[in-house]
């Protein structure tokens, strides 16, 4: 296991040893990728000339302080949010020049989302509200789809609860219903904002447990916002952002790994506020 607190990257925030074996395409990659909230005096750079890539089926967890900017990339990358300038990719896709409806298709068809409240519509039963995505796309859940219906249910857990509706339901499986339903469509990459934030730690463990068997089971990609280093830790990388920027990546991370990789970004800040370097570390 690599403990490599912090590691400064590349302008891609590649790792050479790992990303050989990964397809040549990442799964979503920024470049100079840059949010700006506001004009004149009262902007906000959001996020700052941004390159970094997700590799296909990996899981992949974005961490940072408060502000950092976490949120905003994966906002961006995703297609829910417009860029100042820069280019987002998902595949060979580029979102960043797609107009609403085309956004608005790629993230049916392409993109599953988990987020911290679970989004389940209350008059559905569990299997309902999986299948929905397909519905809404005026799919036919044929044999193939019942089968990976099947899958997920029995990867979840969930098979004894498809006829109960959300309210009949925990926080956990809530979640869990949330985290099939964004599967259910076989997307290329599923990105979840702080998808345990709302739940308590045994809860947010195997939600966790359950994000990372659909990585390494199933083939998918997930690409993971939180604040929570423990939930971090069950990622196979770390990215870490600061004031905008990459700042920094952690492999095969454990809670305090990510901890130490946190507090480095923190002391390194210290010294000499607001001169921040290329690197996106302030020096």
């Amino acid at each position: 296991m690599d403990t490599t607190v912090y590691v400064p990257t590349d302008r891609t925030g590649a790792q050479p040893d790992r990303d050989r074996t990964t397809p040549d395409v990442p799964a979503a990659r920024a470049r100079t990728l840059s949010k700006v909230y506001g004009a004149g005096g009262s902007a906000v750079r959001a996020l700052d000339a941004v390159d970094v890539d997700f590799a296909a089926g990996a899981f992949t967890a974005i961490m940072g302080p408060s502000g950092s900017g976490k949120s905003t990339l994966m906002h961006l990358l995703a297609g829910l949010d417009t860029a100042t300038s820069g280019s987002a990719y998902l595949g060979t896709t580029e979102t960043t020049r797609l107009g609403d409806a085309e956004l608005t298709r790629l993230r049916r068809d392409r993109i599953g989302f988990v987020f911290q409240s679970f989004n389940l519509l209350p008059m559905f039963t569990a299997e309902q509200n999986i299948l929905l995505p397909l519905e809404l796309a005026g799919s036919r859940v044929d044999a193939e789809v019942r089968e990976w219906f099947d899958t997920l249910v029995t990867t979840l857990g969930l098979g004894g609860r498809l006829t109960h509706r959300p309210a009949e339901l925990s926080g956990g499986q809530q979640q869990r219903v949330a985290i099939a339903r964004a599967l259910i469509a076989r997307p290329e990459v599923v990105f979840a904002d702080e998808p345990t934030g709302n739940l308590d730690s045994r809860a947010g463990a195997e939600v966790l447990s359950f994000l990372r068997r659909s990585v390494r089971e199933l083939g998918r990609t997930v690409i993971m916002v939180t604040h929570d280093p423990t939930a971090a830790a069950y990622a196979d990388r770390v990215v870490l952002l600061a004031d905008g920027r990459i700042a920094g990546d952690i492999v095969d991370p454990t809670p305090e790994s990510v901890l130490a990789g946190l507090d480095a970004l923190r002391s390194l800040e210290a010294p000499v506020q607001g001169t921040p370097q290329r690197d996106g570390v302030t020096r």
